[in-house]
């Protein structure tokens, strides 16, 4: 397999190929409950105009689309590509 990958033959992960400061990281992280891990595995990342009403739906891409060009000139905050918003 490529050095690269830091793959031993047999598919497993070399641990010598990994920082210490990592495993030491990994290895703390594995010792937590499932609960601490799913709680802390999570960043909520505001979105804008999406998280502002609980629910929201179109019967066309032409009226989503319609919808997010009238939202994207009315909004006061920029909306990021990645959201969906606008045409490609």
């Amino acid at each position: 397999m490529p050095e690269q990958n830091h793959l031993k033959q047999n598919g497993h992960v070399d641990d010598n190929a990994i920082p210490s400061a990592w495993l030491e990281e990994f290895q703390a992280a594995a010792r937590r409950s499932l609960a601490t891990r799913m709680k802390y595995a999570f960043i909520h990342t505001y979105k804008p105009v999406l998280d502002d009403e609980p629910f929201r739906a179109f019967d066309t891409m032409e009226e989503y689309r319609r919808w997010c060009e009238a939202i994207f000139r009315s909004a006061s905050f920029w909306l990021p590509d990645w959201l969906g918003y606008g045409r490609v």
